[in-house]
């Protein structure tokens, strides 16, 4: 299977295959932020909840591919939202990261966040946050860069097969398409949003 082949499919099935996988955020300074995947959502475009289900405009035209590329989006004027496109170019299909667990806290991370540090990155805002990953993000290529330059990329192989106890769910902070069961998470993991 070719690098990204897997991420040829619809948002559904894609979404349970990232938990356990590394997102891995690099700066221009050479710092390497790991955060291990532990909760995902999929939206599609027949999706009411779905930046695209009426149609293609400026904001979500990333969500229509290709596959392996970042959607990333602004919600209530404050946070970023980190979602990976998934499926065949031309149709809208993307994987909202909503929550990780990073392998160390940045020092840009405040002394209050420390505390807990395993809530740090427990929601699609904090997240994004946590890993400074913003608007200017939005298109990135999920691919792998060298020293010195800045990227966004994957780590490990899509969980076919759970390693873990994994819950599949209705999503969660949304108002239409609410009965779709379409989040995972891992059972019991700390660092899981509440909301």
């Amino acid at each position: 299977m070719a690098a990204w082949e897997w991420l040829s499919k619809p948002a559904p099935l894609v979404a349970p295959t990232l938990l356990g996988m590394v997102l891995v955020r690099q700066f221009a300074d050479g710092l390497q932020v790991r955060a291990q995947i532990v909760e995902t959502e999929a939206y599609t475009a027949g999706d009411p909840a779905c930046h695209a289900y009426r149609r293609k405009t400026r904001r979500n035209q990333v969500m229509f591919g290709p596959p392996g590329h970042l959607y990333v989006y602004r919600i209530y004027g404050l946070y970023h939202c980190l979602n990976i496109v998934t499926e065949a170019e031309g149709i809208a299909s993307a994987v909202l990261i909503r929550a990780a667990q990073l392998d160390c806290l940045p020092e840009w991370i405040p002394a209050n966040k420390r505390l807990k540090p395993a809530r740090v990155a427990a929601g699609p805002g904090l997240l994004c946050q946590a890993l400074r990953i913003d608007g200017s993000h939005n298109g990135w290529r999920l691919e792998p860069v060298a020293a010195g330059q800045e990227g966004i990329w994957l780590e490990g192989s899509p969980a076919w097969e759970a390693q873990f106890p994994i819950v599949q769910t209705t999503r969660i902070g949304i108002t239409r398409g609410v009965e779709l069961p379409w989040r995972w998470y891992i059972k019991g993991h700390p660092a899981v949003s509440h909301y």
